[in-house]
């Protein structure tokens, strides 16, 4: 199996040390411990990880660079080829050979089948929680919308019958105006700034429906606007001993909201702020504001390898580098 091994190649022992070298990459690997999502990634068989079989890690720490610098297919075949930094991160002896476009989509679509990339995701957050870089005082919850791959078909044809050639996807609404494509809805930690938890629907879920999938229970108090207000929601905060901080927002029997409520939804929504960040960060520097692939199933993959990157990126700031 290529890829991963414990033994410095031939080529590699003759080649200056500081030649490929890489801060940001060494940082992010030196703060996981990448042996624990070895099990997790090999979960695939080996003809999903290509001819010659390449080693599932150094298979998913590709696609962790792909979504870290916003490649295409070819662009992470000809990075790997190109870049010593990057075979040296993924595990890819310098003599040896490295995946074509091909093999990387072919393994991404196994991964996502498989659930290999949420499983890694969690890891990851347990390894960062137990490094003390998740704070727990409060999650902030909120979603974005993500355009589809395909042009969006007239909603006339209906509510919930998506794009015969991207089902994955549908109509919904945000700050009043509609959208077509996906979902992500993600549980931020406040303070550290990392996604704790991370879902991806169609566009037409509505926010509060996720909620619960998004709060862990373990946070002392959950921020969130007024989408996901709602009487249950609040009863299963309070039930798990968590502080609701959730906006309120005016009901047809209110004429307006009392001006302690107006102040406190104001408080709340300058909390809760800082979730803005990740949605801006992820449509301005990593290339999601439309999805790439034509599948819920494979935008979820390719959404939750951002969050990943997200985090381990934010973390190694945290941490001091």
């Amino acid at each position: 199996m290529i890829g991963m091994s414990d033994q410095m190649s031939l080529a590699e022992a003759f080649l200056d040390p500081r030649l490929g070298t890489n801060a940001k990459l060494a940082k992010i690997d030196g703060l996981i411990a990448w042996g624990r999502l070895a099990p997790l990634a090999g979960k695939l068989r080996a003809a999903e990880t290509g001819r010659p079989p390449y080693a599932p890690l150094a298979m998913l720490k590709a696609l962790y660079l792909q979504a870290l610098y916003d490649l295409s297919d070819p662009g992470l075949e000809e990075a790997l080829l190109d870049r010593l930094s990057f075979r040296r991160f993924c595990g890819f002896a310098l003599d040896g050979g490295t995946p074509d476009e091909t093999t990387l989509c072919r393994f991404r679509l196994a991964a996502a089948q498989a659930g290999v990339l949420e499983a890694c995701f969690a890891e990851i957050g347990a390894q960062l929680s137990a490094k003390g870089l998740i704070l727990k005082k409060g999650t902030l919850l909120d979603a974005t919308i993500i355009q589809a791959t395909h042009a969006a078909p007239s909603r006339e044809a209906g509510l919930g019958k998506g794009h015969p050639r991207e089902p994955g996807a549908d109509w919904g609404k945000k700050n009043g105006k509609a959208h077509f494509g996906y979902k992500l809805h993600v549980g931020v930690d406040e303070g550290s700034g990392l996604i704790r938890t991370a879902v991806v629907t169609s566009a037409r879920v509505q926010d509060v429906e996720m909620a619960p999938v998004l709060v862990t229970g373990d946070e002392a108090a959950v921020y969130a606007d007024r989408g996901y207000e709602s009487k249950a929601h609040r009863a299963a905060l309070k039930a798990g001993g968590v502080k609701d901080r959730i906006m309120h927002r005016r009901h047809k029997h209110i004429a307006a909201l009392p001006r302690w409520l107006q102040r406190r939804n104001a408080l709340i929504a300058r909390r809760r702020a800082p979730v803005e960040a990740v949605f801006s960060a992820m449509k301005r520097l990593y290339g999601k504001a439309r999805t790439r692939c034509h599948s819920l199933i494979a935008n979820t993959a390719d959404l939750i390898a951002f969050a990943t990157v997200y985090n381990l990126r934010r973390a190694t700031i945290i941490a001091g580098g």
